[in-house]
């Protein structure tokens, strides 16, 4: 007998709940609905970590992975999952940034381990980011979308009137969804002052990191109000996680450690900002040491660098350029590997040299993917994205240059990918060949004074002075005492 949609569709669902049950919180204790289980957690972080190192990769420093391994595992023996592989990374990206995936998966980025001032500081974003898989967030947040969607799509099904309401729905579904994902940045807050705390850490410190959080957000102008984003403000975040230091410390008397100076002295030495080995953009030129190559990048646009490509835009974000290195042994082979990863659709093969270097030119425009047997759609022509390809030949290696708009404004924006494209050459300047990144340097303050009376004396610029005040978490007029380590920037 077949059933009516609606109901057809609930029944299923019913038979899924049944079928995924209740599973007991490990932090909480609660009985939670979880579509998730523990295999596919560790499935998913197994998973995802080739692309984060490919994506970011790892940042070589011994001392530092060891720290970030002894800290890592003795929190996890006391989290609320110490059955699970645990393990630690620091990723090569300057960006201040720490975060978690499934399965036990921990990554901090070399940027947040430079802004550290001492060990407590990183304990507590550490327990922060075991709190994430301890209390299973990505399983919670993927069980609330599922029956949110669920109740959307059922609505739908039932009256016409609700069809009209689902634009609406979704969007307050995404106001929702951001104050889960608040929700869980608190809940992670407490547990980070919790596992650190145990280890025998002053949270209070982990609190003070939220001041240096609040002055990034500020200067990069990432300054939104609370409930657009989803983490709480870092300045609501510093007195809430302060508030919970304290009342874990009176409840749990006991000596709680910072260890300024061992932290420190174990970062002195590290890469600070962009490294210049993985590229760098100068007087819009992009060039890369390693791979001994450059090409021009256009006036204002903004450009983001990682391992694995190198992409820039216009401010209006109506067109991209991105380069990466194609797959292939040969420029015919390197071109069909690019057309079926893209599902490009050839306009236009040509062959050329460019500055001496065997090149390949496409025309293309991307296919929308369909289900087998089913019939091309027709494609609206103002959604068709249509992308020239340069892979040039040089080095031992193919390099693809792709510069997409969509169809209609293709033509005038093809003379800026080409320039681009054809300014590719190799890289012979020795001051961009031997250009060495910005490190950490640690030094004992001389005598006492101010902050910004300090960094004068070590020979810091005044328009550096922001720079280390977020770095040391100190303000211009703060007083600093003679003896204590500080770090400024140098090479």
């Amino acid at each position: 007998m077949r059933l009516p949609k609606i109901t057809s569709s609930l029944v299923l669902l019913s038979a899924f709940l049944l079928l995924s049950g209740c599973s007991r919180n490990p932090v909480s204790g609660k009985r939670e609905l979880i579509f998730m289980s523990q295999d596919q957690e560790k499935a998913i972080g197994q998973q995802s970590h080739p692309s984060v190192v490919a994506t970011m990769g790892l940042y070589e420093d011994k001392k530092l992975q060891d720290f970030i391994n002894d800290k890592g595992q003795a929190m996890a023996k006391i989290s609320h999952r110490s059955d699970l592989p645990f393990q630690f990374f620091i990723v090569d990206s300057p960006v201040v940034n720490a975060f978690a995936v499934p399965g036990g998966y921990v990554y901090f980025t070399r940027g947040i381990m430079a802004h550290f001032n001492n060990e407590a500081e990183f304990a507590g974003v550490l327990g922060h980011e075991i709190g994430h898989i301890t209390a299973r967030h990505s399983a919670r947040q993927q069980r609330t979308q599922i029956l949110s969607q669920v109740g959307l799509i059922a609505g739908v099904m039932v009256s016409e009137q609700f069809r009209q309401m689902a634009d609406a729905a979704q969007q307050s579904l995404g106001l929702f969804l951001l104050s889960h994902s608040r929700a869980h940045e608190s809940e992670s807050d407490e547990i980070g002052v919790e596992y650190s705390s145990k280890i025998g850490y002053d949270a209070v410190e982990m609190a003070d990191f939220f001041g240096t959080l609040k002055r990034l957000s500020e200067r990069s102008g990432q300054v939104i109000p609370t409930f657009q984003s989803t983490h709480p403000d870092p300045g609501d975040r510093q007195q809430t996680v302060k508030k919970l230091a304290q009342q874990y410390q009176k409840k749990h008397p006991g000596t709680y450690v910072v260890n300024r100076d061992s932290y420190m002295r174990m970062i002195e030495g590290m890469v600070y900002g962009e490294d210049p080995k993985q590229g760098f953009v100068e007087n819009s030129v992009f060039y890369h040491p390693e791979l001994k190559f450059q090409f021009p990048v256009p006036k204002e646009w903004r450009t983001e660098n990682s391992p694995i490509q190198f992409q820039m835009a216009p401010k209006d974000g109506k067109s991209l350029m991105l380069l990466t290195l194609a797959q292939g042994s040969t420029l015919d082979e390197a071109a069909q590997n690019v057309i079926k990863q893209y599902n490009f659709k050839v306009l236009e093969n040509t062959k050329r040299t460019i500055n001496g270097n065997q090149a390949l030119v496409l025309v293309s425009e991307q296919q929308p993917q369909q289900q087998q047997g089913q019939a091309q759609a027709p494609q609206d022509p103002n959604t068709v994205v249509r992308v020239g390809t340069w892979l040039i030949q040089y080095g031992g290696n193919i390099y693809a240059l792709h510069g997409m708009s969509y169809a209609a404004q293709f033509t005038t924006n093809l003379p800026t990918f080409r320039t681009v494209a054809e300014g590719f050459r190799i890289l012979t300047d020795p001051d961009k060949l031997n250009r060495k990144p910005e490190r950490i340097l640690v030094k004992t303050v001389p005598r006492n004074g101010t902050f910004e009376e300090t960094m004068r004396s070590l020979g810091m610029p005044a328009n550096r002075l922001e720079d280390l005040g977020t770095l040391n978490g100190m303000q211009p007029k703060d007083v600093v005492q003679q003896g204590t380590l500080i770090k400024i920037i140098g090479k």
